[in-house]
């Protein structure tokens, strides 16, 4: 696994970042669905921090909504799921093409707070809330600047492809 194991000047704790790269050998998805570039800290097993920088050539920023882009919170919600799954994939040392998928299983108490728009950072923060049956249940938490844009309680589970 491409990762980079340093020092946080803030904390002093050691940072797992994972580049684009080996992001796109954990993720099966790719461009215009692959909404995670970077992952900035991963604690397997307990939580990740990724990152979706977003700019006017998004595909969705064309149609969502002329004269006034904002990102789809659907798209929010995916982009969560996806730095979700790679939390997964890490923490279990599974790469999709090993047969293995993940699927979402549920989602609950959706709250969109800000618009995102062009120009954006989208921190996506994951938190391990249980795991159990193939069945990973997670807080999750998307940023922009600091301040939540959109939150919500997920479900996804590792399955097998067909």
């Amino acid at each position: 696994m491409t990762q980079n194991t340093n020092q946080s000047a803030e904390t002093n704790t050691p940072t797992n970042a994972v580049d684009i790269l080996e992001v796109m050998r954990r993720l099966p998805h790719r461009y215009p669905l692959l909404l995670v570039d970077r992952v900035l800290d991963v604690q397997p097993g307990k939580s990740i921090v990724a990152l979706k920088n977003l700019t006017i050539n998004e595909q969705f920023f064309q149609g969502h909504f002329p004269g006034n882009p904002v990102m789809p919170g659907v798209l929010m919600l995916e982009a969560l799921a996806q730095a979700a799954g790679l939390l997964a994939f890490i923490t279990e040392n599974v790469y999709p093409d090993q047969v293995s998928q993940f699927y979402f299983a549920g989602i609950d108490e959706v709250r969109f707070r800000k618009p995102v728009r062009p120009g954006d950072q989208l921190i996506l923060k994951a938190d391990v809330q249980r795991i159990m049956r193939g069945i990973w249940k997670y807080q999750t938490v998307a940023e922009v600047e600091g301040a939540e844009v959109c939150s919500c309680s997920m479900m996804i589970s590792v399955g097998t492809k067909k």
